[in-house]
């Protein structure tokens, strides 16, 4: 079975961008309230990125399991 990197190049570009733009807007914009909608779309970006990544997964497992079935079905078409 093949080892899966936890995210795929994307998704690694997405996060450094985001965590770029979120540094230069901390110090762009300092420490005031725009920080918390700062902080906000940073974390509803990683937050997409991670579930991006659990969708994945479980396509991966689906797939699995649906050539299992398939496999099985074939065995049993081919003894009967």
């Amino acid at each position: 079975m093949k080892v899966r990197a936890p995210f795929d190049p994307g998704s690694l570009v997405v996060i450094a961008i985001t965590l770029v733009l979120f540094v230069w807007a901390l110090f762009e914009k300092g420490l005031t309230h725009d920080l918390l909608l700062e902080a906000g779309v940073f974390m509803v970006s990683v937050k997409l990125i991670i579930m991006s990544y659990k969708n994945s997964l479980m396509a991966a497992t689906i797939d699995r399991k649906l050539d299992a079935i398939v496999a099985e079905l074939k065995k049993r078409a081919t003894s009967s």
